[in-house]
């Protein structure tokens, strides 16, 4: 009787094996279902710490810096504001094939601390003073107080042929403060001459 009953269920189950198999496979699917749903959900719901002081440097804490000239990729720059001419150049790809490195080696203090909207321009082997002051000029009016005549630094309020004098013998400057640090100009003079002026 038990042998009968049980090939009665073989043959049930023979007749009907694909109809129970794909409820197999969907019950197994919708189960897996479930669990991933659920599994998801936990996730989105996770609290996370974040410790704020480890976040992106904000916007007030970047400046812009201007790298022209014969360097890898010239443009426009953000970097922090504690940053120095050295990294504006390794972010710019560093100095090209036909850069002047002995310029870049006379010139340009690579530890000098950058400011906000400050711009470097790198000159290629052979290019003359004045066709480096020609190349700022066509971006900026600013007077380069490493690079121009004394005419044009006596055209600046306050500063007379003898003050201009003594800006070109105290070159380079890193950057425009160095007249106060250097002790070039009375900070009177500076406040009236720093918007427009630039050194690189």
């Amino acid at each position: 009787m038990q042998n009968e009953q049980i090939e009665k269920f073989l043959l049930i189950l023979k007749q009907y094996r694909l109809p129970l198999a794909l409820a197999l496979a969907g019950l197994i699917f919708f189960i897996y279902g479930l669990i991933s749903f659920f599994g998801s959900a936990s996730k989105t719901n996770e609290i996370k710490f974040v410790n704020d002081n480890q976040a992106v440097a904000k916007p007030q804490n970047l400046i812009s810096i201007d790298i022209e000239g014969q360097v890898v990729n010239p443009g426009v720059y953000r970097l922090n504001q504690d940053s120095i001419i050295k990294d504006a150049l390794i972010l710019a790809g560093g100095l090209a094939s036909d850069a002047d490195r002995d310029f870049v080696a006379k010139n340009i203090n690579l530890a000098a601390k950058l400011s906000d909207g400050a711009k470097i321009y790198i000159p290629k082997i052979g290019e003359s003073v004045s066709q480096v002051r020609s190349a700022a000029t066509s971006v900026s009016d600013l007077i380069n107080i490493n690079q121009a005549l004394a005419e044009s630094l006596d055209s600046l309020p306050g500063i007379g042929a003898v003050t201009a004098q003594k800006i070109i013998n105290n070159r380079p400057y890193a950057t425009i403060n160095e007249l106060l640090d250097k002790k070039i100009v009375s900070a009177k003079v500076f406040t009236q001459i720093k918007d427009r002026i630039t050194a690189y």
